[in-house]
């Protein structure tokens, strides 16, 4: 995990210290920076300076601190300067420069939205996963132990760097969860881990084994699990400030290894079903943020964990299971096993009775067909929240898109022998919808009879990624750790 030390005592153009200026693309070049470096237009022009977002360029400058020449990382943010494009310029900037033990952010007149954007993705881009290599990497020293500092006032920017070390860190700890192999991760030892994270904070964690889960009703969960030799867990975690403004219940797909069970994958698409608990991973940081942030909102989490495995006593195509909320589900497809287990935890979220009920999930590869890699799908029961993460979302830098459920789609779900089925092999038209029309199932109703909001997120394509962009390193993304981070902070 990356660690670096923020701070605010900036003097850039120094000697000893690298500064990074960032460089617009307008009509001509310009440099963001509190000096222009003697630099014109012109003359950046002539030493091929690009501002295309990501682009790096060293040079040396005269420097104002110290004798000698101050070294400049000239970083291209692309033609707009806004959060976001700071962020990703960030990240980039932290794997370019992952050996420099001293680096200063030179932006004039930035503001305390800016100072957390740079650092956030400062933090975030460097991050490395390297505790399974048995000699470090190249990467391994990345910017851990870094001095970072940002030329802003202590005014606008201590606050700003005290969230951005809290949001950092806790995408980090959702990036550990989600790449670490399957062997180290059962769901036994996922549960561990958590409950080790939140000892002596203000985060309650309780654990339900398998027959804890059977003895409350939990055939979605228990059924996905009784194939593996790795018994199933349901971790459910509260956090419950004074006088909490909102309740929000959090849902994570936990499954820590799935290779589609009796409906077995192909052996290429089980590469990566390490990645089927990141819905989980998710809650476990967003909570562990908003807990750090002390914000003035109840949140609960809800992670359901099992591994799908094939075997003699593994849940079968066309076996009938009795989920937490009473409905029966015909099994259809083993591989459409993160539906089940979320089933049991929405149901008991929905008995909490909630303001709101956002589950994550790397749900379908039908996600990954309509919105490609990057883009999370939204769908849900209520406009306001909806356009509340939508929001958030933007706030954050996380691509995401709102998506139906139609009523044709709905009435797939019809059985011949239980109330719904869990999947309709051979069809491919609306999988992430269907999917989607499945969980709505297991949505509970409020003190008014009405059905409790919901926001489900199917993250299966952003969830990893295939090659580092921005302040997104190859392997776990943490999304949407930070777009459900801005929404609960927004409430408040």
């Amino acid at each position: 995990m990356t660690n670096v030390d923020f701070v605010l005592d900036a003097k850039p153009y120094a000697a000893d210290t690298l500064t990074v200026v960032p460089v617009l693309q307008g009509e001509e070049l310009e440099l963001l920076g509190s000096s222009d470096l003697g630099l014109d237009a012109e003359r950046l022009a002539a030493l091929n300076v690009s501002a295309k977002a990501g682009a790096t360029q060293r040079i040396l400058v005269a420097a104002e601190h110290g004798e000698g020449e101050a070294p400049v990382l000239l970083l291209g943010i692309g033609d707009e300067r806004t959060r976001e494009s700071l962020r990703r310029a960030a990240g980039v900037a932290a794997r370019a420069l992952s050996n420099v033990s001293d680096v200063t952010y030179d932006l004039a007149d930035v503001t305390a939205e800016e100072v957390e954007a740079i650092a956030t993705g400062h933090a975030l881009g460097g991050y490395v996963f390297d505790r399974f290599k048995s000699a470090p990497s190249d990467e391994a020293d990345s910017t851990s132990g870094q001095r970072v500092a940002i030329n802003a006032a202590p005014a606008e920017g201590q606050a700003a760097l005290a969230k951005a070390r809290v949001v950092s860190e806790s995408v980090a700890l959702t990036r550990n969860l989600v790449n670490t192999p399957p062997n180290a991760l059962v769901p036994e030892e996922f549960a561990d881990r958590v409950a080790a994270e939140f000892a002596d904070s203000a985060v309650s964690v309780e654990v339900w084994d398998e027959p804890r889960l059977i003895e409350e009703g939990c055939g979605g969960i228990t059924g996905v699990g009784q194939g593996s030799a790795n018994a199933p867990r349901l971790v459910h975690l509260e956090y419950t400030p004074e006088n909490p403004k909102a309740y929000v219940a959090l849902v994570g797909k936990g499954i820590t290894f799935d290779s589609g069970g009796l409906s077995l994958k192909p052996a290429a698409s089980m590469v990566g079903m390490k990645f089927d608990m990141s819905g989980a991973a998710s809650v476990v940081g967003v909570i562990r943020a908003v807990a750090a942030l002390e914000l003035p909102v109840r949140v609960s989490g809800w992670c359901a964990l099992a591994e799908n495995m094939p075997s003699a006593t593994a849940l079968k195509p066309d076996d009938v299971i009795t989920m937490r909320s009473k409905t029966t589900v015909e099994v259809t497809n083993t591989d459409a096993e993160g539906r089940l287990v979320l089933a049991d935890a929405l149901a008991l979220a929905s008995e909490q009775q909630p303001d709101v009920i956002i589950d994550i999930a790397t749900l379908t590869g039908a996600q990954v067909i309509a919105l490609g890699d990057r883009t999370t799908g939204l769908m849900g029961n209520e406009e306001q929240w909806r356009e509340r993460i939508l929001n958030a979302a933007r706030t954050a830098g996380e691509p995401t898109w709102s998506m139906p459920i139609p009523e044709e789609i709905a009435e797939k779900l019809d059985s011949n022998v239980a109330d719904i089925v869990n999947a309709k092999p051979g069809d491919r038209a609306g999988g992430m919808l269907f999917a989607a029309a499945f969980l709505e199932k297991f949505i509970g109703k409020d003190a008014e009879e009405q059905s409790i909001p919901w926001v489900h997120l199917d993250i299966a394509g952003p969830a990893d990624t295939k090659s580092a962009y921005g302040y997104v390193p190859k392997g776990a993304s943490g999304v949407p750790v930070r777009t459900l981070i801005e929404a609960i902070a927004a409430i408040a």
